[in-house]
């Protein structure tokens, strides 16, 4: 491994922004992620009986379910347009529109009328933000994770990317206990509260990141003229067996997720196990829980390598989906919120952890962001309809469905991790302390 290959991670020290990078880029994560999950609690909770009533409760969750996917679809292409973006123009522009773009579509979300109010027209204005919102969410991504990693030291690329991935369970636990304190409000103030205060968040984080200096690698790649013409038809040509790679290793993460959370609120609910209550303290505990442990996956992977935390991780899932419903049917709160913690810290937080140094490690600096963002968001189409087919197999095959379909993701990560290269191995890793002892460190980080 040569210090050129290596110098396309940004200087080997890092910057003197690097850690306030992290924290602008996690921010935002933050705010994002509250205004896209929050829209799969409020599907799992309220949507069914508020834009598609008249309807049986399953057909109801199975319509606000789809709902839920067409941002998860649309979520692609904003990773497309983002991705183009952040390789031609720069990541930070990116970031700072992404998060104008879904703050007011959210806000949006709970101003809609609801069915009784405008019939038809009110499923089809919630289709349209949520579309917007997918897109938003998509170009988000890649800006934020390729901020942090490009302006982070060469042996701490994990922990740094590890703040932002950790923004991701900090706005999961902020939009389950905002609708877990707006549950006592009743009515639609329960649902539309919760959309109504991310104005404020959304506030916050433009403040923030439009202090955040531009990656110092897409200043390097400007500054060599090599800005690649068209980003995402090259990085299509050269690299799509690593956007294929990607794509699965994605897919146990992301739909993972969807079957063992955004499912199981559903299910808990509707099978009497737990009471919307019950269902948000569980998720909030687990989303604490995973703040922590999604960062301190992400430092593990600078010390033993990405691949490593993926493959045992993926086994895990395997094993644990038919264990995981087992343990929930008991309806004993206490094994619910060992469950949903599991599934959480487990099996999505290790592969967000290792996701964020290791997805931009496997494409070139010129068409990073266009690559890392097209793996992240096209596997975000299957998890987007994950809750559609996993309620579709839960009707045809009772528990066992679901709990069958968490394990085939699991194994689909499983392959995906055993044949995408290692980009952090021991070799890696000890060309990067020899280059870490060659350079001098910069003013900045002298005692």
């Amino acid at each position: 491994m040569s210090n050129e290959a290596l110098a396309m991670r940004g200087p080997v020290h890092g910057t003197k922004d690097a850690k306030r990078v992290a924290v602008g880029s996690g921010v935002g994560a933050v705010i994002e992620t509250y205004d896209f999950i929050g829209f799969g609690t409020a599907a799992a909770l309220y949507f069914g009986t508020a834009f598609f009533p008249g309807a049986d409760p399953v057909t109801g969750t199975l319509a606000s379910f789809a709902t839920l996917g067409v941002g998860f679809a649309a979520r692609p292409l904003g990773g497309i347009i983002g991705g183009h973006l952040g390789d031609k123009v720069g990541r930070k522009p990116v970031l700072v529109a992404s998060l104008i773009l879904m703050g007011l579509a959210t806000f949006a979300i709970g101003l809609l009328p609801t069915y009784a109010m405008v019939g038809v027209l009110a499923p089809t204005l919630l289709v349209i933000v949520r579309i917007i919102q997918g897109l938003a969410f998509g170009a988000e991504w890649g800006g934020a994770i390729l901020m942090s990693y490009e302006h982070a030291p060469w042996k701490s690329k994990g922990r740094f990317t590890g703040i932002v991935q950790a923004g991701f369970p900090v706005g999961l636990l902020l939009a389950n206990l905002t609708f877990l304190v707006s549950v006592g409000l009743g009515g639609e103030w329960a649902w539309r509260v919760p959309f109504l205060a991310s104005i404020v968040l959304v506030a916050v984080g433009l403040i923030i990141r439009s202090k955040v200096p531009e990656s110092p690698v897409f200043e390097d790649v400007k500054d060599r003229g090599d800005i690649a013409k068209s980003p995402i038809a090259e990085v299509i040509r050269d690299d799509w067996r690593n956007i294929v790679r990607g794509i699965g290793l994605r897919v146990a993460e992301t739909a993972g997720y969807a079957v063992s959370v955004t499912y199981m609120i559903s299910y808990l609910h509707s099978s009497k196990l737990a009471d919307k209550t019950e269902t948000l303290t569980a998720l909030c505990i687990a989303s604490a829980i995973g703040i922590v442990a999604t960062f301190s996956w992400a430092r593990l992977t600078d010390r033993v390598g990405r691949r490593p935390v993926y493959v045992w991780s993926c086994l895990f899932a395997v094993l644990f989906g038919v264990p995981m419903f087992l343990l929930v049917n008991t309806g004993l709160f206490l094994f619910i919120i060992a469950t949903i913690v599991i599934s959480y810290a487990v099996c999505q937080n290790s592969l967000a952890g290792a996701q964020g140094a290791w997805f931009p490690e496997l494409f070139q600096a010129k068409t990073r962001s266009s690559g890392a963002s097209l793996a992240y968001q096209i596997s975000a189409m299957v998890s987007g309809f994950t809750p559609f087919i996993t309620t579709l197999l839960f009707v045809s095959f009772g528990w066992v469905g679901p709990a069958l379909l968490f394990s085939l993701y699991g194994a689909i990560g499983l392959w995906a991790a055993l044949v995408t290269r290692e980009t952090w191995g021991a070799r890696e890793r000890e060309a990067a302390a020899r280059a870490a002892a060659e350079t001098p460190l910069p003013e900045h980080q002298h005692a």
